[in-house]
């Protein structure tokens, strides 16, 4: 298992490293990359605190841990020169903070995401197919997300991925320790979330690539 959202103390998360990447190794993961939020004023300090631990940690504990940022609430037209500045920093995952139905992101923000080839567009909401569309031809992952309230349109943008080729991952957002979800129970919400059996596997697949991890145990 492969987790690919989540945030600790060095944003709105409860947890050091250590200790996130601790309980996920407890409930069988394999890798995590670890994505505070990040935006103009914080980017590199984000991305540098994060290269340096998990390098460390990765050696200590087996596992793959790299260092990534979730761009939250930027302005669209600012998007993708912050993308840019986030992979120069060294950020191996870069995810933008999608159009969520619980909060107000700015409109637009989801097809900015996809136009700066970001990695994932986080928990998109009721992205339009026109976007999803562009998302399948820039190779742009859309989340599906064991977030409450962010969760509540993982139908729909499940639904929507299928019909116009869009590739998913699955990403817990995770802020505090209960948000950890163990292998069958992340299977369960991608399950709730439309998917036949096959393609839950293809998005744990996805999330294996994305972070470099071969086949074999999810």
């Amino acid at each position: 298992m492969v987790e690919l959202h989540a945030h600790s103390l060095l944003s709105d998360g409860e947890l050091l490293l250590s200790e996130i990447v601790r309980r996920y190794q407890a409930v069988g993961y394999r890798g995590v990359a670890l994505t505070d939020h990040a935006d103009l004023s914080n980017c590199e300090f984000i991305i540098e605190s994060l290269l340096r631990a998990t390098e460390e940690l990765s050696k200590a504990t087996g596992m793959k841990l790299v260092a990534g940022a979730e761009l939250t609430h930027v302005p669209p037209s600012l998007i993708e020169p912050l993308v840019r500045r986030c992979r120069r920093a060294g950020a191996k995952v870069v995810l933008v903070h999608g159009e969520t139905i619980v909060e107000p992101v700015a409109p637009g923000t989801n097809r900015a995401g996809i136009e700066a080839g970001a990695d994932i567009i986080a928990h998109p909401g009721l992205i339009s197919g026109e976007d999803v569309r562009l998302a399948a031809a820039r190779g742009v992952r859309l989340e599906i997300s064991g977030r409450g309230g962010h969760s509540l349109a993982n139908g729909h943008v499940a639904r929507v991925a299928q019909e116009y080729g869009a590739e998913l991952t699955y990403g817990t957002d995770m802020h505090v320790p209960g948000d950890i979800l163990a292998g069958d129970q992340v299977r369960r919400v991608l399950l709730a979330a439309g998917l036949s059996a096959s393609a839950v596997e293809r998005v744990l697949e996805n999330n294996r690539a994305l972070l470099g991890i071969g086949g074999g145990a999810t």
